[in-house]
């Protein structure tokens, strides 16, 4: 890192122009927390660049940054919002997916309304989630959290593009209006696939256990998209009935779409329980290469912070019984002095 750090910028930004040849992965980690006038520079030359190689460095920079929490690529993101390619303002839209930035939610609206591209909109729309969720926690302005939901339920309601109204629905599952939870039925209940697997993801965000039999039964459903969501959403709620049919599931592992089998391991590192390490501990030893080892690596501490929150859960509860009963055992004794001293 401090080795790129000494990297003129000047010569990253060269190599960026220098279409004759790839661009160099370890260049990468320098786009981090520009200076402000190394942002300038990226600005002024960014429109010169290959809309091609736009995207890829873009794509390249939100796995980098999912790999590695402390890099941060906000500024770069920003101003790649207003790029007159599609794909790259779509891409920018993902690499902010995790930003917290209050500031950002006015811009994604923007786009929601405004963008002439239905895949741009239903980024955005997905990106809107974030501060769906951050206003329910109180993290965010109120006003700026119900501007967020009304605009997201004005274009639910509206005649456009599916793939953005099933964004919507996704980001509208954090809300805890009440007239949310039947626009979630009412998509379930289309019978339509895609509507369907929005509205698991929709059921999983809601932190409501409402949904739990409509989740257990679309574990094993044949469309994958549809078995991912509700795979997510039982691992997301916790839901403990759904411990059984995932661990089953788990022995046709050679079977299973690689997304579902990496679903299916993160919900059971979530619910936890009886015979949950042990499975995941196996496919550990049995992990066919480092990329999966590490991801059955974070799984098992994920478990374990799992386990050891139900039991301060239960010790609490142990204690707070104990509280409980030593209050009765005082309030006994003091009405039994009260008793003696009237007779």
């Amino acid at each position: 890192m401090t080795e790129n750090k000494n990297i003129p910028f000047t010569k990253v930004i060269e190599t960026l122009l220098d279409d004759a040849h790839p661009f160099p992965a370890f260049h990468l980690h320098r786009f981090s927390d520009l200076s402000v006038n190394e942002l300038e520079i990226f600005k002024k030359t960014w429109p010169e660049v290959n809309p091609t190689r736009r995207v890829g460095v873009l794509e390249d920079l939100e796995e980098l940054a999912e790999a590695d929490p402390l890099l941060c690529f906000d500024e770069l993101a920003k101003f790649a919002l207003e790029d007159e390619n599609p794909l790259v303002r779509e891409t920018a839209i993902h690499l902010l997916w995790e930003s917290e930035d209050a500031k950002l939610a006015p811009r994604f609206m923007k786009i929601l309304l405004q963008d002439t591209d239905d895949q741009v909109r239903a980024a955005a729309a997905g990106a809107l989630g974030l501060f769906v969720y951050l206003g329910e926690l109180d993290e965010i302005p109120e006003t700026i959290h119900q501007d967020v939901e009304l605009c997201l339920l004005d274009q639910f309601m509206s005649n456009g593009a599916k793939s953005v109204r099933r964004k919507v629905l996704e980001s509208l599952g954090y809300s805890g209006r009440g007239e949310v939870s039947q626009l979630i039925k009412n998509a379930f209940a289309t019978n339509e696939k895609d509507w369907m697997a929005s509205a698991l993801c929709a059921m999983g965000r809601s932190a409501d256990p409402q949904w739990e039999k409509d989740i257990l039964k679309m574990l094993d459903h044949p469309f994958v998209p549809i078995q991912e969501e509700a795979i997510h959403a039982a691992g997301t709620l916790e839901l403990s009935a759904a411990r059984q049919p995932l661990l089953e599931l788990l022995e046709e592992k050679d079977s299973l779409d690689s997304d579902v089998l990496a679903a299916l391991i993160w919900a059971l590192s979530q619910i936890g329980g009886e015979n949950v390490r042990a499975a995941l501990e196996e496919l550990a030893e049995n992990a066919e290469d480092d990329a999966e080892l590490e991801y059955l690596e974070s799984a098992l501490e994920n478990l374990e912070f799992t386990e050891n929150f139900e039991l301060k859960e239960l010790f609490d509860f142990d204690l707070d019984s104990q509280k409980h009963l030593d209050d009765l055992d005082t309030d006994s004794g003091s009405k039994d002095f009260d008793a003696g001293k009237a007779l």
